[in-house]
């Protein structure tokens, strides 16, 4: 039985999101969307000593502008955000052994960021060890509405399980993919262990880099490896 999911792609996405990829056979990224302004695309929550902050991508965005179509607009964000996550992670256990990685992707040119995002997720799926087969959902693109469409994605990795968000509940017409004899499942956060951080204050929906910084090759223990 095999197992997909498709999903938007989110900047430096936490946890949950790692924990669907790895559950999963196939991954694709769902970026034909619409953009989707205030939301996880272009920033993402990190921990510092007076609670949480955003590190944001500028993104030049108009109505209905999908977001593999979506400019990144300022560059000044390649030299901040690298120098904020050394401000406020450079005590962690691991930062020196994974930052390197990190800051190798944010000395490239970026003008895109459905790019951007991709690349940074399937580079921190590495380092957790992640088998999980990528693709984009370009490859699959068809004239069909929505859920036709994610069906055929579906249908074409030849995928007997299709896992989704809890959120699609309001939405998602399970009674196509239970015709073309396809299970969906709706995927469930668990309540995931807490670690020591840096500061004070315990704050599980950050950005996966958190855990990674403080916990490296252990970073699995606390998704999919060690749970409550």
């Amino acid at each position: 039985m095999s197992r997909v999911a498709i999903i938007q792609s989110n900047y430096l996405p936490w946890k949950g999101y790692f924990h669907i990829i790895q559950s999963v056979d196939y991954f694709v990224f769902l970026d034909s969307v619409q953009y989707t302004r205030r939301d996880w695309r272009n920033r993402n929550l990190i921990k510092t000593p007076k609670g949480t902050v955003w590190l944001t991508v500028p993104v030049h965005a108009q109505s209905h502008t999908p977001i593999n179509k979506a400019v990144i607009a300022d560059y000044r964000w390649q030299k901040n955000h690298p120098k904020t996550l050394r401000q406020f992670y450079s005590k962690c256990a691991c930062f020196e052994e994974y930052f390197p990685i990190l800051e190798k992707i944010y000395s490239r040119h970026w003008t895109n960021i459905s790019e951007l995002n991709q690349t940074l997720i399937r580079e921190i799926s590495q380092i957790l060890g992640i088998k999980t087969l990528f693709y984009d959902d370009r490859k699959f693109l068809t004239s069909l509405d929505k859920s036709s469409r994610l069906l055929n994605i579906v249908e074409a990795l030849g995928a007997d399980i299709y896992i989704t968000g809890p959120s699609a509940r309001d939405y998602l017409q399970e009674d196509i993919y239970r015709e073309a004899g396809i299970n969906v499942e709706f995927f469930k956060y668990p309540q995931y262990p807490e670690y020591d951080q840096v500061w004070e204050n315990y704050f599980s929906r950050v950005s996966i880099l958190d855990l990674i910084f403080h916990k490296g090759n252990k970073s699995t223990n606390y998704i999919w490896g060690k749970q409550i």
